[in-house]
């Protein structure tokens, strides 16, 4: 049985009659990082469609990863009004939820849908039969459900694994201008895929106390990344629910954007409750409310995007 640390990435071959429970504890002796483990359901290789080509560096120069292991930042919210924003600019555009709790499938509308891990086992090699076109122009998504966990617990490990979701996009790269991809507040199967295939990664972050713990984390991991699976990946920093009328917001800003010279994106995205009123009814801020502060902000970033990441196929 083969454990991964997700922090350093160290690789341990453990013998299966040592660990007799489904999932278990682990410490790695190389970072002493502490982290859970499965027992995965079956041993199986991954079945690559053209892993040479995956790893090459310029694979994937218009994919952006959405990340942080920090939850609550408004990682999905920005996958979402950021896509729309992008598709308004005339962009095809797909959005890739990789969460297994799929909140950007149900921000969408859609339940019971097919996900990663049926398109993987399903014997297809073309993600583009399982794509979804949304309601709105030039818009698609592939959605999640429940039995993404399913991926972590049978691929983590296994050899090449991170380039698994990256060796499918290069099916359909080439139909879209853009693809960005929602990730968990976790690391794992799912969160080095993404990194892995991703030209940018967007690192969302509040404006409170603990926030540069959390860019300090993810920004080490994408320098793990970058020496080890993605030489090309480059983070940006975007400030999210900030409260301009707060003066500790304005202070953590300051300091964020100190400690971080050159990362941070011009555009801020400030507090709004038509945000939250717009998740209610499954649908981007734009489209509940044409003028939503957060909203115009967030197609402000897309034209940040595009001046920082020309589509490329």
């Amino acid at each position: 049985m083969i454990v991964v640390c997700p922090s350093c990435l160290t690789r341990y071959d453990l013998n299966d009659r040592l660990v007799q429970e489904p999932n278990f504890i682990a410490r790695c002796t190389k970072c002493q990082h502490v982290f859970s483990a499965y027992r995965p359901v079956r041993v199986e290789e991954i079945h690559f469609l053209d892993l040479a080509a995956a790893k090459k560096s310029d694979g994937t120069d218009n994919v952006v990863a959405i990340s942080n292991q920090k939850g609550g930042v408004a990682k999905t919210s920005t996958c979402l009004n950021l896509g729309l924003s992008l598709a308004m600019h005339g962009k095809r555009v797909l959005l890739i939820d990789f969460d297994v709790q799929a909140n950007l499938t149900i921000s969408m509308g859609y339940k019971e849908s097919i996900s990663f891990y049926e398109a993987i086992n399903g014997g297809g090699n073309d993600l583009g039969n399982h794509i979804v076109q949304t309601k709105y122009n030039n818009l698609w998504l592939f959605p999640s459900n429940k039995n993404m966990v399913l991926l972590n617990k049978k691929y983590f490990g296994a050899r090449n694994f991170e380039f698994m979701l990256k060796d499918r996009l290069m099916t359909i790269r080439g139909r879209f201008d853009y693809i960005l991809i929602d990730t968990p507040p976790s690391i794992e199967f799912f969160t080095l895929n993404a990194l892995t295939a991703s030209r940018l990664v967007i690192i969302p972050s509040q404006c409170d106390y603990l926030s540069t713990h959390g860019i300090d984390q993810i920004l080490k991991l994408i320098q793990l990344i970058k020496t080890k699976t993605n030489p090309s990946i480059s983070p940006r920093i975007l400030i999210t629910m900030y409260d301009k009328e707060s003066t500790a917001s304005k202070m953590i800003c300051t300091k964020l954007k100190r400690l971080y010279p050159g990362l941070a994106f011009e555009t801020l995205i400030e507090m709004d409750a038509r945000i939250r009123e717009a998740q209610i009814m499954s649908m981007p801020v734009l489209e509940y409310h044409q003028q939503s502060k957060a909203g115009l902000q967030y197609h402000q970033l897309a034209e940040e995007i595009l001046g920082r990441l020309p589509e490329t196929h």
